[in-house]
């Protein structure tokens, strides 16, 4: 019996079964521990997830505010440049000599005693005529494009 007892195949199937244990007890404390580890990160993912979501729609708002602030001020900006502008424009319709020249200008206004001239523009001949564009192409399509034509200059 002392024989069988030190023998290859008895200490052979000795050693595995304390490889064996070994080896179960290290996969249990792992499984406990990843459980462990992975209920704390569910939870910790949860909070931050909770705290994203909470923070998420008053930033939004508070980002869209902020533009709408930051466009509110640009439009002041430029009401007021308006307004001065408009206000220097006043100022100067106030002086005669001014209107003088702009009814000289835009009217083609004379004094008493002056000649006027009007110099064709030399372009001119140059450009084509809109009833030459338009040849070919039903009327309302003419009439849009002089449309279009009066608001780009206006």
């Amino acid at each position: 019996m002392a024989r069988d007892r030190f023998s290859t195949a008895t200490r052979l199937r000795l050693l595995g079964e304390q490889t064996a244990a070994r080896v179960y007890r290290s996969q249990t404390r792992r499984q406990a521990r990843r459980s462990r580890l992975t209920g704390r990160a569910a939870f910790l993912a949860l909070v931050v997830c909770s705290m994203i979501v909470a923070l998420a729609y008053p930033m939004r708002a508070y980002v869209s505010q902020r533009n709408e602030i930051a466009e509110q001020r640009r439009l002041a900006a430029a009401a007021r440049e308006r307004v001065e502008r408009l206000r220097d424009e006043k100022a100067r319709l106030q002086d005669d000599a001014y209107v003088m020249r702009l009814a000289r200008e835009h009217l083609h206004m004379v004094l008493p005693g002056e000649t006027g001239y009007i110099m064709a523009d030399p372009r001119a001949d140059r450009t084509p005529r809109v009833e030459e564009q338009g040849r070919g192409r039903p009327w309302y399509s003419n009439v849009w494009d002089g449309v279009d034509r009066a608001d780009a200059r206006g």
